[in-house]
């Protein structure tokens, strides 16, 4: 049996590893053992399982694997934040970041090798889609970064804003949204998981209707439809994917946020500001803005904190809720929009 063929623990269902154990002449309550040791031990080898049989770890050792990809590079922020370069079976690589706050440990994961959006600020789009990711290699994004994190510390959130559109990879990502949430996976709340679009809005009907009912975030990044296409190629109408967001708030009951990355003398005007607040200050949404992160050859900068503080003001004047993100390592290269795939300082 080739490497390819054998069954991958991370990221399969409760049901796909009872059938598994099944297979291999065993009672189907050893999956939950199985699963115990991988996600509550973070367990990377069946003979380490010792309650299961001899026998049936080394069957599990010839049928199946448990991590697929390792970490190839690690980097850390001055501010605390750690960035992992993840090498793939096929020699792929993506990144997935650490962001410590507090008691607060979040993760930020990858879905998709390159990402085929190509927004114009992002390096995550560089050289276009290369593949999906499979489920297993999203969910493996965590263990490597519980791996990075103190020994007292635990994961509390996972952010979905890494390489990639995660609702166009949208199987994968469900199912690793499930493995995050169940309680025979990572047992997260689905309260603390984001899962950040540029707004797809069939895809989010979907996960509407599927959950799990995770909070969304909306990559807007424009208040009308010319700007939004020159920052975000090939972009859907900015109706259509608030009328989606909406929809999704009202049936999942989650918190929706804006995404409005702030870019000096592209979208960072009063008129811009006036325009988000009138499609936005009806709605129950947060706008988070974000002054657009430097990236080497693509040479866009951000608007001075005064001009950011103006445009928050007049959004806030008009009834929005707003943040500011904070920047959190891009001494590393690790901050919103500069996610890539490459080889680490190259």
């Amino acid at each position: 049996m080739t490497d390819g063929e054998r069954f991958e623990v991370f990221g399969a269902s409760l049901e796909e590893v009872r059938a598994l154990v099944e297979s291999l002449g065993e009672p189907p309550y050893r999956a939950a053992q199985v699963l115990s040791w991988a996600y509550g031990r973070r367990v990377r080898d069946f003979h380490a399982m010792t309650n299961l049989p001899m026998g049936l770890r080394e069957r599990l050792g010839a049928s199946a694997r448990l991590m697929t990809s390792s970490v190839e590079d690690v980097r850390r922020s001055l501010d605390g934040t750690t960035k992992l370069l993840v090498r793939l079976a096929d020699g792929e690589a993506i990144e997935a970041v650490s962001i410590p706050e507090g008691r607060r440990n979040t993760a930020c994961l990858s879905t998709q090798v390159g990402c085929p959006v190509g927004c114009v600020f992002c390096a995550s789009g560089l050289g276009g889609l290369v593949r999906n990711l499979r489920p297993g290699e999203i969910v493996e994004q965590v263990l490597h970064l519980l791996d990075v994190l103190p020994a007292e510390a635990r994961l509390t959130n996972v952010v979905v804003m890494g390489v990639g559109e995660p609702l166009l990879n949208y199987a994968a990502t469900r199912r690793a949204l499930e493995v995050l949430t169940a309680p025979w996976g990572f047992g997260l709340s689905p309260r603390r998981i984001t899962v950040s679009t540029v707004g797809l809005p069939e895809r989010l009907e979907r996960l509407a209707a599927e959950g799990p009912p995770v909070n969304l975030a909306v990559s807007l990044h424009a208040s009308d439809d010319l700007t939004r296409s020159r920052l975000v190629p090939g972009a859907r109408a900015i109706r259509d994917v608030l009328a989606a967001a909406t929809h999704y708030q009202r049936e999942t009951g989650r918190e929706v946020t804006v995404e409005y990355v702030l870019v000096a003398g592209v979208n960072d005007s009063r008129d811009d500001a006036r325009g988000l607040a009138r499609l936005v200050a009806r709605r129950p949404f947060l706008v988070n803005l974000i002054p657009v992160n430097e990236v080497a050859g693509l040479g866009w900068r951000a608007p001075d904190a005064r001009q950011v503080e103006r445009f928050a003001s007049a959004l806030r004047a008009r009834g929005v809720r707003v943040q500011v993100r904070r920047r959190r390592g891009a001494d590393i290269e690790g901050a919103c929009g500069q996610l890539r795939r490459r080889s680490p300082r190259s």
